[in-house]
């Protein structure tokens, strides 16, 4: 099928398969670009207006070397004028490991004999959420399997329990959730829990790659599992997240289509994903996919380039999958999100000498393995802005209303001071000496920067507030 605009006005194309390869291909094949169009593609986006597929089709097919440096140099001028300097921090928690799928890429399929199989129970869920907090996170994403036992009701049940663990000054503030597909009353009974972000991943928007890498279980419904979200907005949950397994087919045939996915959230729902995740494939237990998709270094930093150009206003997450190098560079592109001081072994980051004995349990390998406070230093070094940030969604900036203010650029005078206030509180409790100082110079540099004198005074004010005790300010 193939909706023309016009047609993606029509609400009736809610909650329908929406995706046509044919389509997707036939943008990239008409794309030529030359020099004058990819400059001035990226000049629209600095001036925050989204792309169409057809100019990000020309961007993807870009290979002259004088325009990647066009679409690279365009992508950390646009992250900085929209995102400013800071940069959100969260931590995984795989709840449980139980999967009813084969997905041949995943070391959590359920023909793994090897894998042994986990699911955290209440107290030790609350052992490694404490675990978190005493390192200063404030913001975790918890991981399920695709099993019975992972309902929606016990989805809820283990938010509820995240939230309600203390350890210290330690609170987790935001949790998002990455998960099966649900129904819409499966959906409803989530949200009811205070979720923030709710993830789904297509992988593969490519039909035929999506029937070879799940060839059974639950997953192997690829209009099911595309439609996820539309059921997520039906049931009245704002933020949601989409992202594509890079590796499994062709990186710009994935770019385009998680682009073509933005515009059908958009259409029917009148406002896009909160992110986007666009992880590698990496060696997995038991992977079984050849390496023709592979992306490498170079395709893998544009592609982020070209993905923060095309949607100036949706959030990149980028993980731990990749190198502390590669996680470098790709931060200036337009990444808004990382993980950090991450473990995906089931129960790892609680102090349990099994887990050491046994690494079969993690979904696949990572290659960053800096802790929390290491990454912390590292962006100050970089005079990046680490963030805890979650007052947007105790404030009801989400889903349209965020980008109501986030489209005018409003969205940076919260972002920046909130920023800067969740550092200052984790300063206060959980830096060493040396990061201490250069957190501080950092909020210093910035509040030098501020020309609201008004909001400056008051920002001050709240950082003093926090250097007595206090916790949990924003604005």
């Amino acid at each position: 099928m193939k909706f023309t605009p016009e047609q993606y006005q029509l609400p009736d194309i809610s909650m329908q398969p929406f995706l046509d390869d044919k389509e997707i291909w036939s943008f990239i094949d008409a794309a030529h670009p030359s020099l004058e169009q990819v400059e001035a593609i990226v000049k629209k986006s600095l001036d925050k207006n989204r792309l169409s597929i057809a100019e990000t089709a020309l961007l993807v097919n870009a290979r002259e070397p004088e325009m990647i440096e066009m679409i690279k140099a365009g992508a950390r001028s646009l992250k900085e004028k929209v995102y400013g300097k800071r940069i959100v921090l969260f931590a995984p928690l795989y709840v449980g490991n139980y999967c009813s799928n084969n997905c041949r890429y995943c070391g959590f399929k359920v023909s793994n004999k090897s894998a042994v199989r986990k699911t955290l129970t209440k107290q030790e869920l609350i052992a490694n959420v404490q675990a978190l907090e005493e390192h200063g996170q404030k913001r975790i994403i918890l991981v399920f399997g695709e099993h019975n036992t992972y309902s929606p009701g016990f989805i809820a049940e283990t938010v509820r329990t995240v939230y309600d663990t203390r350890k210290n000054h330690g609170e987790i503030r935001r949790i998002n959730i990455n998960a099966a597909p649900l129904d819409i009353e499966g959906f409803k009974t989530v949200k009811a829990s205070n979720i923030g972000t709710y993830q789904v991943f297509q992988e593969t928007y490519h039909h035929e790659t999506y029937k070879i890498c799940h060839p059974s279980g639950r997953k192997a419904d690829y209009d099911y599992r595309l439609t996820a979200l539309d059921r997520a907005m039906e049931a009245g949950i704002d933020d949601v997240g989409i992202g594509a397994l890079f590796g499994l087919y062709d990186w710009r045939f994935e770019v385009l289509s998680l682009l073509r996915h933005v515009n059908h959230l958009e259409a029917c729902y009148n406002v896009g994903p909160h992110t986007i995740s666009f992880p590698r494939i990496q060696d997995a237990s038991e992977y079984d996919l050849d390496d023709r998709y592979q992306v490498t270094d170079e395709e893998f930093t544009r592609l982020v380039a070209i993905l923060r150009l095309a949607v100036p206003y949706t959030g990149l997450i980028l993980t731990a999958r990749e190198s502390e190098a590669t996680r470098k560079e790709v931060l200036s592109y337009g990444c808004s999100q990382i993980d950090a001081g991450t473990k995906l072994e089931i129960g790892a980051y609680a102090k349990n000498p099994d887990v050491n004995q046994n690494l079969n349990k993690e979904q696949f390998k990572i290659n960053d393995d800096r802790t929390l406070a290491q990454v912390i230093d590292e962006l100050l070094e970089a005079d990046y802005i680490p963030s805890f940030c979650t007052a947007c969604y105790r404030k009801g900036r989400t889903g349209q209303h965020f980008m109501e203010f986030s489209v005018p650029g409003f969205i940076k005078k919260f972002c920046t001071p909130n920023a800067m206030l969740t550092l200052a509180e984790y300063i206060m409790d959980y830096a060493g000496e040396a990061t201490a100082v250069k957190g501080w110079q950092v909020i210093e540099r910035n509040l030098n920067e501020m020309d609201n004198e008004g909001y400056k005074t008051e920002l001050i004010h709240r950082i003093e507030r926090i250097k007595q005790g206090e916790h949990d300010l924003y604005f």
